[in-house]
């Protein structure tokens, strides 16, 4: 990232600490703040995730930051045995259990707590991992990107859905305008926190997107790592492999 940014620059407590806290206390109104907010193009990212993964069969598949269980909903229509969903919100996971038990589901997807860059797996556990708007989060990222190395098994496949900034001038500007200020503001309303909403835009900004982050999973040990820009460039979804 250009600088590490906390949902308080001016607390001295650690980004992961601040993270969780902030994640639990907008867990209940997330969902509706998302399709506000991206105005339901989210929906359609993920289900371009899933398209990616639909290729090849996967056994079992670790969905990491999976908050309240909207990535991990939508790769249960493939034909996989066992998925998992990683968070370190207690709050986030608690509303992604309820929606998982409501479809059904709980027989093949496990909801867990955890740490994304300390992960309690084994070595090459899973054939295929995905992260949906958590990377930026992370609060080491390498160490993140270390951590889904070693857990995927050879030839497995990452996915990265995130945020990014157009590089269309005039695009950036509206995109900035509309996340520094309408995307707070929304989320003072439905929230009554301001401030969670202004991390999760800052974070975007500062988050390196593009051949940058391409990049940074190469020097993490990824290959075939490319970038696909979605909706004019304000998210892109992320494919590499692991040789």
């Amino acid at each position: 990232m250009k600088k590490s940014i906390k949902p308080n620059q001016h607390n001295p407590e650690a980004k992961k600490k601040q993270v969780t806290q902030m994640f639990d206390g907008i867990s209940k109104s997330y969902d509706l703040l998302n399709r506000i907010i991206t105005l339901g193009v989210d929906v359609i990212w993920r289900k371009k995730v899933v398209r990616l993964l639909e290729k090849v069969d996967h056994q079992s598949i670790l969905d990491i930051a999976t908050g309240t269980g909207d990535l991990v909903l939508a790769l249960s229509k493939l034909n996989t045995k066992k998925i998992i969903g990683l968070d370190i919100s207690p709050g986030m996971l608690e509303i992604g259990k309820e929606k998982v038990m409501a479809q059904k589901l709980d027989h093949r997807i496990d909801m867990q707590l955890g740490d994304s860059e300390s992960l309690h797996f084994e070595d090459q556990s899973f054939s295929a991992v995905t992260v949906a708007f958590g990377v930026r989060n992370f609060e080491n990222l390498d160490k993140g990107l270390s951590e889904i190395f070693r857990v995927l098994k050879s030839n497995g496949t990452l996915v990265i859905l995130e945020t990014a900034v157009p590089k269309n001038s005039a695009l950036k500007a509206f995109y900035m305008f509309y996340t520094q200020n309408i995307m707070p503001f929304i989320g003072k309303i439905f929230s009554k926190d301001r401030s969670a909403y202004k991390y999760l835009s800052d974070s975007a900004a500062a988050f390196p997107h593009g051949k940058a982050f391409n990049n940074i999973l190469s020097k993490n040990g990824f290959i075939a790592v490319e970038d696909l820009p979605q909706t004019l460039g304000i998210a892109s979804i992320y494919f590499a492999k692991k040789a």
